[in-house]
């Protein structure tokens, strides 16, 4: 005898095109956005520490969501190699995506790809927990990159102080 589906199940169960999804998301948690394009969605999130800018970007030949989280930090030129110290420590701790900094402009940012498969469609579920962990990785390591920009820490005192205090926060 086969299941009966009740709409709650399709509601769980519901994919739509990635940027779609997202916009879903974006407007039911109420974070401002705006479409870029049809493959291309911006929007913006309060995190712990900042505003973070999310970029995320469909490239549909390759079924892949490339997801940017920008918190809004411009590293200077004298800091580039303390950070790029840095974001190699950080990222031995980081399980999904990672940190990055553009060579033009010293922008930070953190960085994830998705791969969605053949259909190219992305759940509610998935799409809540990339924007979550993206936020939550910036916010777990923004004192980091502050302790590097503003408090001159070398980088592995910069790690290691971030660390203790959202430790001693909890």
């Amino acid at each position: 005898m086969p299941m009966m589906r009740t709409a709650h199940d399709d509601h769980e169960r519901e994919d739509a095109a990635p940027v779609d999804m997202l916009a879903s998301l974006f407007e039911a948690r109420g974070w401002p956005f705006e479409f870029v394009s049809d493959d291309e969605i911006h929007g913006e999130i309060q995190g712990s520490w900042a505003n973070y800018q999310i970029r995320c970007i469909w490239r549909s030949e390759d079924h892949v969501l490339q997801m940017l989280c920008l918190p809004d930090i411009r590293v200077a030129d004298d800091k580039k190699p303390a950070v790029w110290e840095v974001m190699s420590l950080i990222n031995e701790q980081v399980w999904v995506g990672h940190f990055d900094m553009w060579s033009n402009g010293g922008v930070l940012l953190y960085r994830h790809g998705l791969m969605l498969g053949d259909e190219g469609l992305l759940s509610l579920g998935q799409a809540q927990a990339a924007i979550e962990a993206a936020v939550d990785e910036c916010d777990r390591f923004y004192p980091v990159f502050q302790f590097i920009l503003w408090g001159d820490k070398s980088p592995a005192d910069a790690l290691a102080s971030a660390l203790v205090d959202a430790v001693g926060e909890a």
